[in-house]
Order: C-alpha cells, then structure tokens, then sequence
C-alpha cells in the first residue's frame, strides 16, 4: 500500500534516497506544493511526486528487484486511474518502463522528449579574464528578463514565445530574489537563477545569453557567481542539461561541473 510522501519526510534524508537525490532534486520541491500528489512505498524505495498539469518525477532504489519494481508501478498507475499524467521523469529505465505500462493501461501514446544530464558541481572552478560584475535582478528588469526567458524557451525548447507572454513568470522570478546578471559596462549579457535549495543542494536553471552576446565567458561567469554563492550556505550546486546541447554542456564543465546522471523526460499523448 502506497503512502503519503510529507515536505521534509524522513525518507528524504536518509539512505537509500540520499544516494541519488542530486538527480531527484525536484522530488523536494514537489512534496511542498499544495495540491501535489506525492507518494511512497511503505519501505521508502520508491518515491513519486507530480503537480497538476506537470510531469511528475519517479524514483527507485537501484537495489529493489525486478518483480517488486513491476509491482510497485503497477500500483502506482492504479492510483492514478482515472487521471492523465502529461508525462514522467526519471532514470531512463525506470521512466520508460513505467511509460509503457501507463500507456498500455490507458490506451495512450508516449515518446521521448528530451533526455537529461543532471550536473554537480564539487567545487567550483570562476572563468578568469572575463569583464563584467554580477548583479542581483532587480523590478526595472522585469520587461528585459522577460526578453531573455523567450530567448532561452527558443533555446531550450524549439518553441517561439513573445516576451510579453513571459512577464508573470518574470516579475516572480525577480520578487523571489535568486535572479541575476552578468553585466558589462552596467549592461546585462547573460542570465542566470538559483530556483530552488533543497537541504543539500541548490539547483541553478534559466541560464541565457543573447546569441549576439556569447562566446565570451558571460555564461560561464555568472554560473560560476552563483556556484559561489551556494557553496557559502554549504549546498552542492546542480543543474540539469539537455545532452543535445553540446554548448552549454561545456560552459557548466568549465566552471567545474561533473556528469551525475541522465534523466528521462517522456510525455504521453
């Protein structure tokens, strides 16, 4: 019988889920999110979380065996009859076995939509030579953030969106305080945001520079200011990156990033 997983649950701090948590960094955030399913099994092997309307996350001690893991999947889409999941993520033999029977048992399709590289960063290694501060996002950048995110959804997605249609998600990003810049003569060239700090680690994501702008360190700069800030609170930085972008890929490995693990993202449809 499946349980409720609680923000904070012990199972979240202990063995087996410490090993792989850098890679499950979301399930913390989830577990918080009112009107979140989060669940476990009774012996804390595997864990599931997803919020309305998003891809949910699921996880798998390495250790649990073939029969048990059908099992406990087989449960878990039980609890989710009736419901339609737009997608699951999660260590690829894990994500597609529990995609293709969610499929079966809902007469649904599903495909691969990105695979992942979940980074970490032991210790940091700053860019050297490279011009410019970094500064904290402030109100009056709302509309330039705003700019910068259709850039990076283009980048990171293959999918058009005009700025204004990122100015909510702006606006919050810059009033929640981890959002900032590397500038050059008080211009802004690059972007980056600390978007969540789970007990361990802090995961970096939305990092953009205007293609005009790159090939000079900014990227790497302002990823490398951030790092430093969240080894100061004693957390691990991490990121994930889609293995298809060789570009930036390589920026997070020269200010000292190490591959940690892929990560599935399918989608059912």
């Amino acid at each position: 019988m499946l349980e409720k997983l609680q923000a904070d649950d012990y199972v979240l701090n202990q063995f087996p889920f410490m090993r792989d948590e850098l890679l499950y960094n979301l399930i913390h955030l989830i577990t918080a999110i009112e009107g979140a399913t989060a669940l476990k099994a009774p012996d804390g092997r595997m864990l599931f979380a997803g919020s309305p309307g998003h891809n949910a996350w699921l996880w798998l001690s390495e250790d649990v065996t073939d029969e048990h893991r059908l099992k406990l999947m087989k449960e878990l889409i039980g609890y989710h009859q009736g419901t339609v999941l737009p997608g699951i993520c999660g260590a690829p033999p894990t994500a597609e076995l529990f995609a293709k029977l969610y499929a079966e048992v809902n007469q649904l399709k599903y495909h691969a939509y990105m695979m992942m590289e979940a980074y970490s960063c032991p210790k940091v290694i700053k860019p050297m030579k490279v011009k410019g501060k970094m500064i904290k996002a402030e109100r009056q950048h709302v509309e330039l953030v705003a700019e910068f995110m259709a850039g990076f959804s283009e980048d990171a997605y293959g999918t058009s969106v005009i700025p204004a249609s990122q100015l909510p998600a702006a606006e919050g990003m810059v009033i929640r305080g981890n959002l900032y810049f590397w500038t050059v003569n008080e211009l802004p060239v690059a972007m980056a945001n600390i978007a969540y700090r789970s007990p361990r680690h802090g995961r970096i994501n939305a990092v953009y520079t205007p293609p005009v702008l790159r090939k000079n360190g900014y990227a790497s700069a302002i990823v490398a200011g951030l790092c430093s800030i969240l080894e100061e609170e004693n957390r691990e930085p991490m990121l994930y990156a889609d293995i298809k972008n060789p570009a930036s890929n390589k920026v997070y490995k020269n200010v000292g990033f190490v591959e940690s693990g892929p990560i599935a993202e399918i989608r059912f449809i």
